[in-house]
């Protein structure tokens, strides 16, 4: 919305200057995009006549003029502008003026002085291009200043309305909302009488369309005079708001749309046939448009009519069949209010984009249907003259404002201020709602041009943007702080993610949507969780392992030449079940390329499967995991395990499968591990335990067993028959080898002894020692070395 600060203080005219206006507006919900001036900061600029003009004796392209500029005496001025001529009322720069770019002075040109300077309307920075003087008219006052003639102290509004404020796109709106704002009273240029109808003639409208069109208004006039010349002022207002000129008729109809914000139509009443009818479009229906497109029209799309065929789009555009032309002497004015849901769209459909359609789309002042075409009939008998008929009016059921209920209490609670009844009540006058209040509740009934208003909060928030959001108090919420419990069994994602980080890891976020290929590659997953409608192909399931993300960051980093990569990744993976879907949450790691960056003081070596294990036992502690050897799609056959707690499987670890490496072209394995967050989330809550004062004893014990046992199987059948003082038990040693039978293996004990109330005797370690061979041999089919 563009329009002239002149003409918006015309209604109401606040002690405010131009930019203090636009912060106001802004600060009201109307945001003021673009505020620029109509012409360049000059002055000593005047109207002037030209009296006499003589060829210049030195020059075939200038002319000698004799110009009145209002001063006692005339002025010699020097021009070379084809369209210079006695009588001519032009603007004339005095010596002193100084223009964009220009300073004038008293010169001579070609041996001829000159007092000053004929300008055209480029000079004066109010055009890009011009081919001569600008050219006043002859009634111009001689000396008066240009700036105050051509009304140049202006400024130019472009306020970027939000959808919701339709009736703002008029003038009288704009002013209703500063007239709000500033507590001042609106002031109209006149008031907006019926016109008296003169002749009888006026047309039959068949509504066809009730719903679709619930209030239309026509009147026929006749004897218009389109040789009639548009006012300079009503000419200005429609330039300063974007609207160029066409006829006197079609400028008086645009000047009325952006002055209440009611977009009209005018008829050329000799070119219909019968009565106005108002209808959708019938199959295969066609029509010509003002702009020449031809458009064929769907059967949702609402027409004015006659009974030869459609004669206008209804609140989009009229048609050329129809239109208003230099020949034209009797015209059908229409005012009409269009179900917003009808129109919405239907422009955008043909490519077009109108200022009607952009009005009706959102909803205008159904009350004011009647108001506009009064308007724009007085304004037309008044410009080009005519006789007006009476208005034919058709009203459905048009829309109902319901009572809003607003509470003071709950006002107060929303802004954090308390505005009080009595405020409250002056802000609701302002805006000109009609209300009832008892005890502090309000009765509001919102006037028909506010589409916007519906609920309570609505008009909260018309309470708040009148009384000022730079008015509103920044207070800090003030509550009474608690500690919530926190279970002390369970550690935080934060705490997780610091661990990991000590590791030397970097966090990574990943796609939850993932290729199919990575799926059955990586999961073995012939069935996962599909999108209906992926932003990708190669993102067209939902991921049921961490692990393809974590690869597709591995080969990125190495296309960066980035050779050690360390990376982890907390998220949810998604899987199909009976009753729909179930998301886990789990936390994978991978590692590449050396255990440690490279430096001087440790060899170099690549990173392996008990690497990462260490990391995650870290990870875990202290929590026993257990690890069972077993395959995986995604882990290469002899190194990967399944990751167990209180023999439960929780997740997988291992280096990747060598298919895998030599498909992804990766130069060497990665080892990477999956387990389930809840896992890692666990935490032992700490019980106090005496520190023994004693030695410990230590106790070595070699086993021969077969290469095929696990020695996790041999741990966990010692420690569930161990005694107390037994405070650590730990493989140190496992040989292959020289007097060791094929297919066997050696593996060394350490089992560390302590009591905390004495020292240990040999009895009692021995006995202690015996127990463990017993269960070795017995149970777990161990035989010792000798």
């Amino acid at each position: 919305m563009k329009f002239s600060e002149n003409w918006l203080r015309t209604y109401v005219n606040p002690a405010l200057d131009s930019n203090q206006l636009a912060h106001a507006l802004t600060m009201a919900g109307l945001e003021v995009e673009a505020l620029e001036s109509v012409a360049p900061a000059f002055e000593k600029i005047v109207v002037a006549e030209v009296l006499s003009l003589e060829k210049h004796p030195n020059a075939d392209r200038l002319n000698v003029c004799v110009v009145n500029a209002g001063a006692a005496e005339p002025l010699q001025i020097v021009c070379g502008a084809v369209n210079v001529h006695a009588g001519a009322r032009v603007p004339c720069a005095l010596v002193g003026a100084e223009l964009p770019g220009i300073t004038i002075r008293r010169a001579k040109v070609r041996g001829v002085e000159s007092f000053g300077m004929l300008c055209s309307a480029k000079e004066l920075g109010l055009a890009v291009e011009s081919s001569g003087l600008m050219l006043l008219p002859a009634d111009a006052p001689v000396g008066t200043s240009i700036r105050s003639y051509l009304d140049l102290d202006d400024h130019l509004f472009t306020l970027k309305l939000t959808p919701n404020r339709s009736d703002c796109l008029g003038m009288l709106g704009v002013a209703r909302e500063v007239a709000a704002v500033t507590g001042l009273k609106l002031e109209l240029e006149q008031d907006f009488e019926p016109v008296l109808a003169s002749v009888s003639d006026k047309l039959e409208i068949d509504m066809m369309e009730p719903a679709a069109c619930p209030r239309y208004c026509g009147r026929v006039v006749r004897g218009v005079n389109l040789a009639a010349t548009t006012p300079d002022w009503m000419l200005r207002r429609l330039e300063r708001s974007g609207v160029r000129s066409i006829n006197v008729v079609v400028d008086i109809t645009n000047y009325v749309m952006l002055e209440l914000g009611q977009p009209l139509h005018a008829f050329d009443l000799g070119k219909l046939k019968g009565g106005v009818q108002v209808r959708f479009a019938n199959p295969g229906e066609q029509l010509m448009l003002l702009n020449q497109q031809d458009v064929k029209l769907d059967p949702d799309m609402l027409v004015i009519a006659d009974q030869a065929g459609a004669l206008a789009l209804a609140g989009i555009m009229g048609g050329e069949s129809s239109a208003v032309s230099d020949g034209t002497t009797d015209i059908f004015l229409e005012s009409a209010f269009f179900n917003p849901d009808v129109i919405a769209g239907k422009a955008r459909r043909l490519g077009l984009s109108t200022d009607s359609s952009y009005r009706f789309e959102r909803g205008v002042d159904f009350a004011a249907t009647r108001t506009a075409l009064e308007r724009a009939s007085a304004l037309i008998q008044q410009v080009c003259g005519g006789d007006a008929g009476e208005v034919t009016e058709v009203t459905g059921a048009l829309p109902q404002r319901e009572v809003i209920v607003l509470r003071a209490e709950r006002a107060r609670r929303v802004l954090g201020i308390d505005l009080g009844v009595a405020a409250i009540s002056s802000l609701l006058q302002r805006l000109g709602f009609e209300f009832t209040e008892q005890k502090g509740n309000f009765q509001v009934t919102a006037p028909s041009y506010r589409f916007d208003l519906s609920i309570e909060a609505d008009l909260i928030e018309e309470l708040a943007r009148l009384h000022g959001y730079d008015q509103i108090p920044a207070l800090p919420p003030r509550s009474i702080l608690r500690l919530l419990p926190q279970n002390e069994s369970l550690q935080g994602l934060s705490q997780i993610r610091q661990l990991l980080i000590a590791r030397d890891y970097q966090e990574v976020v990943t796609y939850s949507f993932v290729d199919m290929e990575w799926e059955s590659d990586l999961a073995g997953n012939d069935r996962p969780v599909a999108l209906q409608n992926p932003i990708a192909s190669q993102y067209g399931v939902m991921r049921s392992t961490l692990l393809g993300g974590l690869l597709e960051v591995l080969r990125f980093n190495l296309n960066r030449k980035q050779e050690r990569v360390r990376i982890f990744e907390i998220g949810r993976c998604f899987a199909p079940e009976e009753s729909g879907y179930t998301q886990p949450q789990r936390a994978a790691a991978l590692c590449f390329g050396s255990i440690r960056a490279e430096q001087w003081g440790e060899t170099m070596r690549q990173v392996d499967f008990f690497d990462i294990k260490a990391d995650l036992e870290a990870l875990c502690y202290p929590l026993e995991l257990g690890f069972m050897a077993a395959s995986h799609p995604a882990l290469h056959p002899g190194q990967s395990a399944r990751i167990l707690l209180k023999e439960e499987p929780v997740g997988w670890i291992g280096t990747l499968h060598p298919r895998w490496q030599q498909k992804y072209d990766l130069p060497q394995s990665a080892a990477m591990f999956e387990i389930d967050l809840a896992v890692l989330m666990q935490r032992k809550i700490p019980v106090f335990s005496e520190i023994s004062k004693f030695p410990t004893v230590r106790r070595d014990l070699a086993i021969v067993v077969d290469d095929t046992v696990h020695v996790q199987n041999l741990l966990d059948g010692m420690r569930k028959h161990l005694p107390e003082t037994v405070t650590d038990l730990k493989l140190f040693d496992v040989y292959r080898g020289k007097g060791i039978d094929l297919g066997k293996k050696s593996l060394a004990f350490k089992v560390l002894m302590q009591d905390t109330q004495k020292t240990l005797t040999d009895d009692e370690v021995e006995t202690v020692m015996a127990n463990i061979k017993d269960i070795l041999t017995t149970r777990l089919n161990a035989t010792f070395r000798a």
